[in-house]
C-alpha cells in the first residue's frame, strides 16, 4: 500500500466520526437546548434523574470517538512537513496540539457521565460535576486556536512556486481562532454571550469548530489526491 493510500483511508475515516459525533450531540439534552449556568441545584439534579439515558449513552459514543479528530491534525501536520521551512517545529507544535482537546473534551464527557451515574446523589454534587463538565467543555480552546495560528503561520511562511496550501487557507484559520477566542472566558460570567450557553461561547465555538472540520476535510482531500496523482507521473 502506498503512503498516499493510507493518508487517504485516515482521512475518508472523517466523514464516519462527523456523522457520529452529530448523531451524540443531538442525542445529548443538555446540547440541543444548552442548559444554563443559572440552573437551580434543584433542576440541574433533576435534569440528570430525567435524562438519565440519553446522557449516558450519548457521553459512550463521545467517549468512544471523541479522539476521532487526530488523524486529520496528523495528516495536517504531514503536509506543513512538506512545506518550505528550516526547520520541522512548526509540524511538531501540531502534532502536540492534536492531544490537547481530544483529551480535555474525554475529561468533560466523564464529568457528564458520572453525573448521571448516580441520579440519586446530592443535588449539590451532581450540580458540582455538571459544573466540572460545562466549564471543561467550554474554556478548551486555546489548544484549537493554536492550532489554527500554528496552520496559518506555516502557509504564511511557504514560500514555494507551488505552495502546499493556498494563502486563503491561512486567513481562514485566523478567523476560527478569532471566533474560538471569546469561549475562553466562559467561566467568568454566569449570563450573556460569554456563558457557556450563550451565542459565542456555545453556538459560535461549536459553529467554527464543525465549519474548520469540514473546510479543512475538503483542502485536505483535495491535497492528498493530488500528491497521489503526482507520484506516478514524477515516477
Amino acid at each position: 500500500m502506498k503512503r498516499t493510500d493510507g493518508e487517504l483511508i485516515m482521512l475518508w475515516a472523517l466523514p464516519a466520526m462527523v456523522i457520529i459525533w452529530a448523531s451524540a450531540f443531538f442525542l445529548f439534552p443538555g446540547f440541543v437546548h444548552p442548559m444554563s449556568p443559572t440552573m437551580s441545584v434543584e433542576e440541574v439534579a433533576g435534569f440528570y434523574r430525567d435524562e438519565t439515558a440519553r446522557i449516558r449513552y450519548s457521553m459512550i459514543l463521545f467517549n468512544w470517538f471523541g479522539v476521532g479528530l487526530i488523524p486529520t491534525v496528523v495528516l495536517l501536520a504531514m503536509q506543513v512537513r512538506k512545506m518550505a521551512h528550516r526547520t520541522p517545529i512548526l509540524s511538531y507544535c501540531l502534532i502536540a496540539c492534536a492531544g490537547g482537546p481530544p483529551t480535555l473534551f474525554l475529561i468533560a464527557n466523564m464529568f457528564w457521565l458520572l453525573g448521571s451515574f448516580r441520579p440519586e446523589r446530592s443535588p449539590e454534587l451532581t450540580q458540582l460535576l455538571n459544573d466540572l463538565a460545562w466549564v471543561t467543555f467550554t474554556v478548551l480552546v486555546p489548544y484549537l486556536i493554536a492550532q489554527c495560528l500554528v496552520l496559518a503561520l506555516a502557509v504564511y511562511w511557504d514560500h514555494q512556486d507551488k505552495p502546499v496550501f493556498r494563502p486563503w487557507v491561512a486567513h481562514f484559520n485566523l478567523l476560527i481562532a478569532l471566533a474560538l477566542m471569546p469561549a475562553a472566558f466562559g467561566a467568568v460570567t454566569f449570563e450573556g454571550p460569554l456563558a457557556w450557553d450563550g451565542v459565542l461561547s456555545f453556538w459560535v465555538k461549536n459553529i467554527a469548530i464543525a465549519v474548520w472540520i469540514a473546510v479543512m476535510g475538503i483542502v485536505l482531500a483535495h491535497n492528498i489526491r493530488r500528491q497521489a496523482a503526482e507520484v506516478p507521473a514524477a515516477a
